[in-house]
């Protein structure tokens, strides 16, 4: 007679990006002894890879594509499947930015934890007269490629940035015809992107600038010089630093 199966319980969840529910499961032993050994390794892409294996188990809802979804949607997913799974504290060990040195330990609770919207933002951002562009969110993929693979090299820096603006190309449009993004090779979204001028290339940076991430700011006092410091935490990585 084998032992019996241990009932796992689910919990529901929405998307920042879309609002959409989601239904999903915490962790098990054997995927958090793959994140403990991945997170120690302090290599990025044994991280991201080990956090979108997580993800993908525990993720129930059909139709979920971890490699696609936004950063900021991934980060949030993860933080609360460990809240489920561990524990709904955190606890961090801050420095205080007032004298740059006194570390002070705190705890801080998972369901504080938003993802922050820019008033500002926008998908849609107007290049002239006539065209529009259409922008969708980087992928985690995307986002450390960019964000973690360091190059002095300043040209191989620019290239990188170009080639994040060019695969988030979603549409371009006017009020008569479209173009998707995905029809077109990388080479022709690349070669639209150099047509950009700096204005409009601006606004380009200004979605990137603007898009909603995982945030959260609270206060400590310094023991020392008893004054009140400002924390502000934004990205997964911060929360278990």
């Amino acid at each position: 007679m084998p032992l019996p199966t241990i009932a796992t319980p689910t919990y529901e969840l929405k998307l920042p990006s879309t609002n959409k529910k989601i239904k999903y499961r915490p962790f098990l032993v054997r995927e958090e002894k793959v994140l403990i050994i991945a997170l120690d390794s302090k290599d990025q892409d044994e991280m991201t890879n080990a956090v979108k294996d997580v993800l993908s188990k525990c993720i129930l809802t059909d139709g979920i594509n971890v490699d696609q979804l936004p950063t900021f949607d991934i980060e949030y997913v993860f933080l609360n499947i460990r809240a489920k799974s561990i524990g709904e504290d955190i606890r961090l060990t801050v420095t205080c930015p007032d004298d740059g040195e006194t570390q002070v330990s705190t705890t801080i609770y998972v369901d504080e934890v938003k993802v922050i919207k820019a008033k500002n933002h926008k998908k849609d951002i107007v290049l002239d007269d006539k065209l529009t562009l259409r922008m969708k969110y980087p992928s985690l993929d995307q986002f450390i490629n960019s964000n973690f693979q360091s190059d002095d090299n300043p040209e191989v820096v620019v290239d990188k940035t170009f080639q994040v603006i060019a695969d988030c190309i979603e549409t371009v449009y006017t009020e008569e015809e479209a173009w998707e993004g995905s029809d077109f090779s990388n080479e022709e979204r690349m070669k639209f992107i150099e047509q950009l001028n700096s204005k409009q290339y601006k606004k380009v940076e200004e979605f990137f600038t603007t898009m909603p991430k995982l945030s959260h700011t609270f206060e400590v006092v310094n023991p020392n010089t008893k004054k009140k410091n400002k924390i502000v935490l934004e990205g997964l990585a911060d929360f278990f630093g």
